[in-house]
C-alpha cells in the first residue's frame, strides 16, 4: 500500500474517532445511566467491591442532580464535544496534503502528550480516582500511536517526491 493511502487511513481513523469521541459527551447522562444500570445487573454488591464503580454511580448521581437544577452546566459538555468535532475538522489538512500539512499531525502529537500533565494535575484537584486518571492518559497514549505512524508515512513520502523531482 501505498505511503499516501496509509496515510489517509490513518487519519480518516483519527478524525472519525475524535467525532465519536467527542458526541458521546453529548448524551452524558443517558450514558451514565445505562451504564450504571447494566453494572448493577451484574451484581448488587459490585459498588461495594470497587471504589471505581462507587464512583460511577457518584457521578451519574451529580450528573442529573446538576441536569435537573442547573441545565445550562451542561453547556460545557456540548462544548466540549463541538471542540472533538473542530479538532477533527483540522486534520482534513494533512488529509488533502499531508507534507503541506505535516505540522498538525505533530500539533496532535503534541496535544496527546499534553493530556498527561492536565490528567495528573487536574484529576487530584477534582478528586478523580486514580484509575479513571489512567483511563483518561490513554486517549494520549493510544491517541498518538496513529499520528506516529502517519509521521513515518509522510517522511517515507516527502522522501520519495523529493527523490522523484530529479
Amino acid at each position: 500500500m501505498k505511503a499516501l493511502k496509509k496515510i489517509r487511513i490513518l487519519i480518516a481513523f483519527y478524525m472519525v474517532a475524535l467525532v465519536l469521541a467527542g458526541v458521546t459527551a453529548f448524551p452524558a447522562e443517558t450514558e451514565l445511566k445505562i451504564l450504571c444500570e447494566w453494572i448493577s445487573g451484574l451484581s448488587e454488591t459490585l459498588a461495594d467491591d470497587y471504589a471505581i464503580i462507587g464512583w460511577l454511580f457518584g457521578v451519574r448521581d451529580g450528573l442529573i442532580e446538576t441536569n435537573a437544577e442547573y441545565p445550562y452546566i451542561a453547556y460545557g459538555y456540548d462544548w466540549l464535544a463541538y471542540a472533538h468535532i473542530v479538532i477533527a475538522m483540522l486534520f482534513i489538512g494533512p488529509f488533502i496534503d499531508p507534507i503541506r500539512n505535516k505540522w498538525v499531525v505533530y500539533w496532535g502529537m503534541i496535544a496527546c502528550v499534553t493530556i498527561l500533565p492536565l490528567a495528573f494535575i487536574c484529576g487530584p484537584i477534582r478528586e478523580i480516582p486514580f484509575i479513571w486518571t489512567l483511563i483518561d492518559c490513554s486517549f494520549g497514549v493510544f491517541g498518538i500511536m496513529p499520528l506516529m505512524l502517519c509521521i513515518k508515512y509522510i517522511n517515507r513520502l516527502e522522501h520519495e517526491r523529493e527523490n522523484n523531482m530529479f
